[in-house]
């Protein structure tokens, strides 16, 4: 298992609990990991120690108003600062470990980030993974925003993973936010879905795609016209028949790790 260290970093609206894990070896790149809505980083453990495995060391932080980060629980008023707040973990990375490329992973609501985030600052990049990303057209946006008050209704955790521990673990976790959403966070998130709609694509950055084909928290319908939209000449997509919304816990969790480390590779390679 990767060795793991836990420290904090001042946000620009309060205080951000991130995670390091490392190996044996020195490592010959980076990955920084941008979690989904209303998670946390310690959900990415399994992930981070196959990425060191293969040679990464790797970086993650609770974005403000989750997991262990201060903020009022999922209360984003503005993804720009979640962005901002991601390029100082990414500073940090390097700072530790200067001149090695930079992967950028992101999920679901981390894919928005990550995705807004190759837009600010690609050039400093060396791959970016986005894992079934809100970016598009996110229909459910619209339709929250529409209701007079949005239902504090829980999660269905089966549309997370086709093996039923995965939801059950989701389920159980305290530090998951289990209430309902919040009208400002849904509104700042339509507002980045447009900013990345507005902005520009990757150009030559490597872009790996990743979705379920039966994701139904981020229908891949919608996901598809950002994709187009951020896509450039050195793009590789992977979608998966029967796949939900968490591909890093689905049951073919090991072939989509085993997808993107070979994707980090073959990129890193041709540098």
């Amino acid at each position: 298992m990767a060795q793991s260290r836990e420290w904090t970093y001042p946000g620009l609206r309060g205080q951000l609990v991130a995670r390091t894990w490392s190996g044996s070896q020195t490592p010959t790149h980076l990955v920084v990991i941008a979690h989904g809505y209303g998670e946390h980083l310690g959900r990415y453990e399994a992930v981070a120690d196959a990425l060191v495995r293969n040679g990464a060391g790797v970086y993650a932080v609770d974005h403000l108003g989750h997991g262990k980060s201060e903020g009022e629980r999922v209360l984003v008023e503005d993804f720009e600062d979640i962005v901002t707040d991601l390029h100082t973990l990414d500073e940090a990375a390097r700072k530790e470990h200067p001149r090695l490329p930079v992967v950028l992973l992101g999920h679901s609501m981390g894919g928005l980030i990550a995705s807004r985030y190759a837009q600010r600052y690609g050039d400093t990049l060396a791959a970016l993974v986005l894992s079934s990303p809100v970016i598009g057209m996110w229909g459910a946006a619209s339709a929250l925003l529409a209701m007079e008050e949005i239902p504090d209704v829980p999660l269905d955790v089966t549309t997370l993973s086709r093996d039923p521990a995965v939801g059950e673990r989701y389920a159980a976790d305290p530090l998951v936010w289990h209430g309902p959403f919040k009208r400002t966070t849904v509104a700042s998130m339509q507002r980045a879905v447009e900013a990345v709609n507005q902005g520009p694509g990757v150009g030559g950055l490597p872009l790996l795609w990743i979705h379920g084909e039966d994701d139904q928290l981020v229908p891949i319908e919608g996901t598809r016209s950002g994709i187009e939209h951020l896509r450039g000449g050195r793009y590789v997509e992977r979608i998966y028949p029967g796949g939900r919304h968490e591909l890093f816990n689905e049951t073919n969790a090991d072939e989509v790790i085993a997808d993107v480390t070979e994707f980090i590779r073959t990129q890193l390679g041709a540098r």
